[in-house]
């Protein structure tokens, strides 16, 4: 059985964890053909010690990623440099880790900045699922300006249609 792997922090404040998992939970061969192994970290530093972890020790094919940078200069740095360290996991491990970040800078309503750590965390689970079991949901999708946590942006004036897989 394949193992998905979630990685979320303390520092957030929404709990893109249980969101990403109840996604999964969604999806066809939960408990079949995958489970998912969470584990939870003090701050997104933290991250990519824990997603190379989770692959290299508890053999996950894939893990998501999912911090909440604050709103403050130094949050910011710290999300970068929390970025290189996951996207050097992925390196190292050759296993994808895909990166869900909510800034707090994104919103200024709370309500509307909850919204979007619930469809970023849920939208990137289905991506991780999709990329596993059924990437050519995946293809349909190349070009479509799709955005996770927010309305999509369509594709560009005569961008061409994608073909039947």
């Amino acid at each position: 059985m394949d193992r998905i792997g979630i990685v979320d922090t303390m520092f957030a404040r929404y709990d893109m964890g249980s969101e990403a998992l109840e996604e999964l939970r969604e999806c066809a061969g939960y408990g079949t053909l995958f489970e998912v192994v969470r584990r939870t970290v003090p701050g997104f530093k933290d991250l990519g010690v824990a997603c190379k972890r989770l692959i290299e020790q508890e053999h996950c094919a894939i893990v998501i990623a999912l911090g909440m940078p604050g709103r403050a200069p130094i949050d910011q740095v710290c999300a970068h440099e929390a970025s290189q360290g996951i996207m050097l996991a992925q390196l190292l491990t050759s296993t994808h880790i895909l990166e869900v970040f909510v800034h707090e800078s994104e919103e200024e309503d709370p309500e509307r900045l909850a919204d979007v750590c619930v469809q970023r965390a849920r939208k990137h689970a289905r991506n991780a699922y999709w990329m596993l079991y059924e990437p050519e949901a995946l293809t349909r999708r190349a070009g479509q300006g799709i955005r996770q946590g927010y309305g999509d942006a369509g594709p560009l004036l005569g961008s061409p249609a994608q073909p039947e897989l």
